[in-house]
């Protein structure tokens, strides 16, 4: 698996919330760490495979960085420790317990279709950012 440069966020194309969050880090990632790819895609369904992760029925957001993968509110997380500044501060809360964390996560990946909404394809990346999808 060869990422590019930086950190992959994987996320389902299909999902409103979740490319709403990517648009979200796009503004919020000034120096381009980030790079993206869908669960949908070649990239994303390799990540789950090599990865052993189930590669339907997605999940709604993993990130991949420096070879680990990373689930649930911890990728979230992590993520924000990509972005630095204020969002860097946010991802202390990594010290309540996991259980709980996702368990919140859990709640809100399960009802984010009936809450925000499906797109019937994975949306295409415009000028300007599309070199940071992986496909």
């Amino acid at each position: 698996m060869d990422p590019g440069t930086g950190p992959v966020v994987l996320f389902d194309g299909v999902c409103n919330l979740c490319n709403g969050t990517v648009q979200f880090l796009l503004r919020q990632d000034r120096q381009k760490k980030l790079r993206f790819a869908s669960l949908q895609g070649a990239f994303g369904q390799r990540v789950l495979h090599d990865f052993g992760l189930q590669t339907t029925g997605h999940a709604s957001f993993l990130l991949l960085d420096n070879g680990n993968i990373y689930t649930h509110s911890t990728g979230a997380l992590r993520v924000l420790t990509h972005l630095g500044g204020g969002w860097k501060i946010l991802s202390s809360l990594r010290v309540v317990p996991r259980f709980i964390r996702d368990g919140v996560y859990r709640f809100i990946a399960h009802n984010r279709y009936r809450w925000f909404g499906k797109r019937e394809s994975c949306m295409v990346p415009g000028e300007g950012v599309r070199e940071r999808f992986l496909d």
